[in-house]
């Protein structure tokens, strides 16, 4: 695309062609005729983690995304990009521990029944003992959850999945996650709840909506409508250095797959990109502190093993948790649970295999026929369904996939998030662009934001979640009903 001719319009540069940058966009557009979005994508298809891939006409998440908020505004958002193509899905999760598979969210009788009743007293006990002599200090998930479930239930349903996931201690992770993804219920209130059929909290969801054809349909369609409306969305386009005069961004270099670089100026500069390689790319740098503190974010990277079997839907569930530290597989995915029009023949299944790891580590490096083959393996022993059903299979490795929150992040993530709150006119949003572990509801919310500051609001992008005890991941069902 060549920026020889100056647009009539402004131009907002985006960074990053995933739910924040494309929503951002997309915003701009529908509150205003002064502004042209421009979108810079690295990836093949836009989307990020959100993307939908497709392996002979097999449909499959990076990762599954319940279309859930609480934030009318973006329901809406999602509603009108997408239109009738909303299907609406029951939700059945279940958590795999010690060879058994146990409701999700949890339930007290199905729980204490898989448990036995030694252990379900030993877990009340120790759910006593918390409430009545707290850790005094909740800087760590650990301290966190113990004080919140008992150490026993903590140590039977957090740990060993959460220590898979990131490949590091509880103790070593901050309550600030806890504080975002775990909601704050009273065990004892749950049993009440499950004994006597009293409903007088909220209950989570048990239905969701999901696009038809995955929740890569809603950015390929949101790309769509964006070019329609004279904006521009690139893919396979690299963001390789981002020039600033000052405390002004004039513009930014990209660097097409196969092509030259182009120097890209604009009036506006909204980034979705990670930190990390945000920081390292500006060009004068910033201040070393700056540098320093970016030095210190990390991140946990994720694989996908997408297998195809020809047992068609070898269980119900749309995910299982895999707490198990015997097999390495954290999560399993049934794609024709999400949408039945996610796998072509009917007579077959789509499942897929999720590895947490870091990128370059053994699972990383493992070759894709040694992946598939693994992954076979570990469904095999699960009981799901039997290794020789595996007729297919596909390897999606994602970097930078979780923004980690250890010991260090949350001083470094302030020290650049001041630095760049200091330039006029550039903002970050989203997922990776805040250094924080939201849903894709949070990440679009933040990008509405930043694209109303250039129109003249002063929203606080930031600030986006970081209240308590929005996610309803690792919770107890206060809808409790025997069995």
């Amino acid at each position: 695309m060549s920026f020889d001719q100056p647009d009539e319009k402004m131009r907002a540069v985006v960074i990053g062609g995933g739910p924040a940058g494309l929503a951002a966009a997309y915003t701009l557009q529908s509150q205003s005729d002064e502004w042209r979005p421009v979108v810079y994508e690295m990836g093949d298809i836009v989307g990020g983690i959100s993307r939908t891939e497709n392996n002979k006409g097999y449909r499959f998440d990076i990762g599954g995304h319940r279309f859930f908020t609480k934030v009318e505004r973006v329901t809406d958002f999602w509603h009108e990009v997408l239109e009738d193509e909303f299907i609406t899905r029951p939700r059945l999760s279940r958590i795999y521990y010690e060879g058994k598979f146990y409701a999700y969210p949890l339930k007290i009788f199905n729980a204490l029944a898989n448990l036995g009743p030694i252990e379900a007293v030993k877990i009340m006990a120790s759910y006593g003992y918390r409430m009545v002599r707290p850790h005094p200090a909740e800087d760590n998930l650990e301290q966190w959850v113990s004080n919140r479930f008992g150490d026993r239930l903590y140590n039977t349903f957090f740990k060993t999945y959460t220590e898979k996931v990131w490949g590091m201690k509880c103790t070593e992770i901050r309550a600030d996650w806890a504080a975002q993804r775990i909601k704050n219920l009273n065990v004892a209130k749950a049993v009440w709840n499950a004994i006597s059929g009293a409903n007088d909290t909220v209950s989570l969801i048990e239905e969701f909506e999901y696009p038809r054809l995955g929740p890569g349909q809603m950015w390929e369609v949101c790309e769509e409508k964006i070019n329609k409306r004279g904006g521009h969305v690139q893919k396979k386009t690299e963001v390789v250095k981002v020039h600033r005069d000052g405390n002004r961004v004039t513009g930014i270099t990209i660097k097409p797959r196969g092509g030259e670089e182009e120097f890209v100026p604009g009036d506006a500069f909204i980034n979705s990109m990670d930190l990390k390689n945000l920081i390292y790319r500006f060009d004068p740098p910033p201040p070393q502190e700056v540098i320093e503190a970016a030095n210190k974010l990390k991140y946990r990277d994720f694989l996908i093993v997408t297998l195809v079997l020809d047992d068609a839907d070898p269980f119900p569930d749309n995910w299982i948790y895999i707490h198990s530290p015997e097999v390495n597989v954290g999560r399993i995915q049934n794609f024709r649970a999400w949408s039945p029009d996610m796998v072509p023949d009917p007579n077959t299944s789509s499942i897929g295999m999720e590895y947490f790891c870091h990128e370059g580590d053994g699972l990383w490096e493992m070759s894709d026929e040694d992946l598939i083959k693994l992954a076979g393996k570990e469904l095999e022993h699960i009981g799901l369904s039997k290794a020789d059903r595996v007729k297919d299979g596909m390897i999606i490795r994602q970097p930078k996939a979780y923004p980690v929150y250890d010991g260090e992040y949350m001083e470094a993530l302030d020290v650049i998030l001041d630095w760049i709150d200091t330039l006029k006119n550039f903002q970050t949003a989203g997922r990776n662009g805040l250094h924080r572990y939201n849903n894709q509801d949070h990440s679009i919310l933040s990008a509405m934001y930043a694209a109303e500051n250039i129109l003249g609001a002063n929203h606080s992008v930031r600030d986006v979640n970081v209240d308590r005890a929005y996610h309803e991941e690792f919770t107890v069902d206060e809808k409790q009903k025997a069995g």
